[in-house]
C-alpha cells in the first residue's frame, strides 16, 4: 500500500489482484468502516460479493452514523456528521455509490450540487442571556500569547506529545477564548483531552480555520447521515451480493502470533460468534429501554485460512448508548459487559502487544460522555423562537442554523443544530428535527436545576427553550404539547479523544499480520484525525489496499499543513485578520523586522505575505482578509 495525490492515481482503475476469487472476507462491525471495507473489495478488489461476509451485532447496518425513527420514541439521531471538501477516501468511495436521493447521480455529485446551490454558514454561532447573540462577531478573540501556545502546540512532534492533556499546553489565554469555545463544542474536545489529537486537528484542518467561525467550511448531507451515507452503500452491497448477517455478536477472533520468526507472523485462525435473534436482543443492541432478558444463542466458529480475510473495527464510541423517553432520562449504564465491543477488543488485545490497549481509551466514562437528544416539533409554536436566532426559515428546506449554535453561559455547555429539514424523508411535513447535545453532563441545568444525564426528554427541551429565550411561563407547555424529545446518552461517544501513546491504538495492518486488518476510530494510521467520516473511511481503504496489494494509490491526507498559503492564512485569521506587524513586540524586535521586511521588498515572498495579510499592504482585490473568511478562496 502506498500514498498518492493529484489526477493520474485518483482517476485510475485497478486490475483484479490475482488470486482473489479464491477469498472470503469477513467484516467483523457493519459501521462507516467495515461498510467502506466492503464496498473497496466490491470495487476495487474485485471480489465476488457473496465471499464477503458483514457480522453486525445490531439489526441494521450503521454503527454511529444512525438516524431512526422507532416506534416507541420517535425521531433519534446520536449525532451528526460534518464533511470536509478535502476527505479525499470519502470521495474517491462516493463518486462511485448511487445516491439515496437521485439514483441516477453518485453520492458525490449530489453532495455536491447541493452544497454548490445551497452553501452551508452561520448567522449565528452562539447566544447567551437566553436567546440573545453573544456577538462573537466571527473573532477567535486570542491574546498573543494564546496564539503562541496554539503554534507551539502545532510545531511539536507527536513524540513529545504521549499521553499529555491539552491543559498542558494551552493555558487561559486559549481556554477562555471564543476560539476555544468554538472548537470544543464543534468537535466536542474538553480540557482534559488528548494534545496529540488536537495537534492533529489543527494540523489536519489549517486550512479551514478562518472558516470555523461561521462553519463556512462545512458542508452537510441532505437528509440523517443513514439515509444520506449508509443506505447507498448498504443499497451498493446488497445489488452485488455482499452477505450480511444481523443480530450476530462476534465474540472473540483468535489469532496464532509466532514471534519467534523473523517476519513476526500472525494470523487470525477463527471466529467465535453468536446469533442473538428477538425484539429484546434488538432493543438491547439498540439501546431502547424496556427490553426484556436476552438470552444469548449457542456459540459458532468459524474456522479460517490464510484466504480468509479478517477486517475487524475495536472498540466502540457508542457502546453503551442507552435512549430515555419524553417522560424518561436515558440511563447513564457505562459499565462494561460482554456484547459491547470492548470485550472483543480486549479479549484481542490479549493476544499480542500490538493489537493495542483498549483500557487507555474504555476506564474513564466520566472523562469520555456526553448527552444528545432530538427534539421533534409537533407544531409551529416554537419555530419562532428558532428563526429569531438561525434568521432563516426551518421550514425552507434550505440551510437552517448552518451547524451548531453554541449557548455560552450554559452550565451543560449546550449546543444545537437544524439541518436541512425535512431530516427524514418520511418526516409529517411542518415538523422539524433539532439535534441537542450537552457537554457536561453532570451540572445542574439553568432553568432545570438537575444535571443533564438525570433529565427526561421533556426536561432537557425545557433547558433548551428556556435558553432560546421563551417565556418561562410557556416552556412547559411548549416541552410537552409541542415536541417530543428523546435523550441519549453516551459513556465513551469520545474515548478516543483520552490521551494515548504509540501503541495504544492497533495498526491498520499490525506487523506480520498476514490475512487480518483493523478499522475504524480505534484504529491507528497516521496524520487523518479521529471522530470523522474520512478517518473511518480511510482504514478500511488501507487495509484492503494492503492484503489484497491493490496496485493504486490510496489519497493521501491534504497536504494543507504543508502549504505555506495555508499557513499565513491560518496565522492572520488566528488573530482576527490583525498583521504580524501589530503583535506585541519590543523595540529591538520591531527594528529587526523592520530590516528584515525592508530587506525582501520587491521579492515574492514579501508579495506573498501582504497578499494574505501577515504584513500591510493591498491584498488580492485591495482589501485586506476578511476576518472569519478563508482568504483569498483558497478553501
Amino acid at each position: 500500500m502506498y500514498y498518492s495525490s493529484g489526477n493520474y492515481e485518483a482517476f485510475a482503475r485497478p486490475e483484479k489482484p490475482e488470486g482473489v476469487e479464491s477469498k472470503h472476507a469477513y467484516i467483523v462491525g457493519g459501521g462507516l468502516a467495515g461498510l467502506s471495507a466492503a464496498c473497496f473489495l466490491v470495487r476495487d478488489a474485485q471480489m465476488p460479493g457473496d465471499h464477503i461476509h458483514i457480522l453486525e451485532r445490531d439489526p441494521r447496518a450503521g454503527g454511529a452514523c444512525d438516524g431512526w425513527d422507532y416506534s416507541q420514541l420517535g425521531y433519534t439521531m446520536r449525532g451528526g456528521r460534518e464533511m470536509d471538501n478535502h476527505f479525499e477516501v470519502m470521495w474517491d468511495l462516493f463518486r462511485d455509490i448511487p445516491s439515496y436521493e437521485d439514483e441516477n447521480v453518485s453520492v458525490l455529485d449530489y453532495y455536491y450540487r447541493l452544497n454548490k446551490r445551497d452553501p452551508n454558514y452561520s448567522l449565528c454561532r452562539a447566544t447567551k442571556d437566553r436567546g440573545q447573540d453573544a456577538r462573537t462577531d466571527g473573532r477567535f478573540g486570542l491574546s498573543d500569547k494564546g496564539c503562541m501556545e496554539i503554534m507551539r502546540l502545532f510545531f511539536t512532534p507527536e513524540e513529545e506529545l504521549q499521553d499529555k492533556k491539552i491543559t498542558e499546553y494551552f493555558s487561559d489565554e486559549v481556554l477562555e477564548s471564543n476560539f476555544w469555545l468554538y472548537w470544543r463544542t464543534m468537535f466536542a474536545f474538553e480540557n482534559w483531552h488528548s494534545a496529540l489529537e488536537m495537534k492533529r486537528y489543527i494540523t489536519r484542518f489549517i486550512h479551514h480555520v478562518g472558516g470555523l467561525p461561521d462553519f463556512s467550511a462545512l458542508r452537510f448531507t441532505r437528509y440523517n447521515q443513514y439515509e444520506s451515507m449508509i443506505v447507498p452503500m448498504v443499497r451498493y452491497l446488497e445489488k452485488a451480493g455482499v452477505d450480511f448477517q444481523y443480530d450476530t455478536h462476534v465474540v472473540d477472533v483468535r489469532f496464532s502470533c509466532d514471534g519467534s520468526k523473523d517476519d513476526d507472523r500472525k494470523l487470525a485462525t477463527q471466529i467465535r460468534l453468536r446469533r442473538n435473534g428477538g425484539q429484546a436482543a434488538r432493543d438491547a443492541a439498540t439501546g431502547v429501554p424496556g427490553g426484556g432478558p436476552v438470552e444469548p444463542g449457542a456459540e459458532e466458529t468459524i474456522e479460517l485460512t490464510e484466504d480468509d480475510l479478517v477486517f475487524v473495527t475495536p472498540g466502540s464510541c457508542v457502546a453503551h448508548s442507552t435512549f430515555g423517553t419524553q417522560d424518561e432520562p436515558a440511563a447513564f449504564s457505562p459499565e462494561l459487559c460482554d456484547g459491547d465491543g470492548w470485550d472483543l477488543w480486549k479479549r484481542i488485545a490479549a493476544q499480542s502487544p500490538d493489537f493495542g490497549h483498549p483500557e487507555k481509551f474504555c476506564s474513564t466514562p466520566e472523562l469520555s460522555n456526553w448527552e444528545s437528544a432530538t427534539v421533534t416539533t409537533l407544531d409551529d409554536r416554537i419555530l419562532p423562537y428558532i428563526e429569531r436566532i438561525c434568521k432563516r426559515d426551518p421550514l425552507s428546506g434550505g440551510v437552517v442554523t448552518g451547524g451548531i449554535v453554541s449557548v455560552e453561559d450554559s452550565s451543560w455547555l449546550l449546543s444545537w443544530t437544524i439541518n436541512r429539514q425535512p431530516q427524514f424523508r418520511d418526516q409529517k411535513p411542518g415538523t422539524v428535527c433539532v439535534w441537542v447535545y450537552g457537554l457536561f453532563t453532570d451540572k445542574p441545568g439553568d432553568y432545570v436545576k438537575k444535571p443533564m444525564r438525570d433529565c427526561s426528554g421533556k426536561e432537557i427541551c425545557e433547558e433548551w427553550l428556556y435558553h432560546l429565550g421563551v417565556p418561562e411561563d410557556q416552556i412547559g407547555d411548549l416541552a410537552e404539547n409541542s415536541a417530543n424529545t428523546v435523550p441519549c446518552m453516551m459513556p465513551y461517544i469520545t474515548a478516543f479523544f483520552m490521551p494515548r501513546a504509540d501503541g495504544d491504538r492497533p495498526l491498520v495492518v499490525p506487523r506480520g499480520a498476514r490475512n487480518f486488518a483493523f478499522l475504524g476510530q480505534f484504529a491507528e494510521t497516521p496524520r487523518d484525525t479521529i471522530f470523522t467520516t474520512e478517518y473511518s473511511m480511510r482504514t478500511a481503504m488501507e487495509a484492503v489496499y494492503t492484503l489484497l496489494d491493490i496496485d493504486r494509490g490510496v489519497p493521501e491526507v491534504w497536504g494543507s499543513a504543508f502549504d505555506l498559503r495555508c499557513l499565513l492564512n491560518a496565522t492572520v485569521m488566528l488573530r482576527d485578520g490583525k498583521p504580524a506587524t501589530d503583535m506585541n513586540m519590543s523595540l529591538i524586535e520591531r527594528l529587526l523586522l523592520s530590516r528584515g521586511l525592508k530587506a525582501i521588498e520587491g521579492t515574492d515572498i514579501y508579495d506573498l505575505l501582504a497578499e494574505y495579510g501577515v504584513i500591510p499592504g493591498a491584498g488580492a482585490d485591495g482589501d485586506a482578509p476578511a476576518t472569519g473568511a478563508v482568504w483569498p478562496g483558497i478553501h
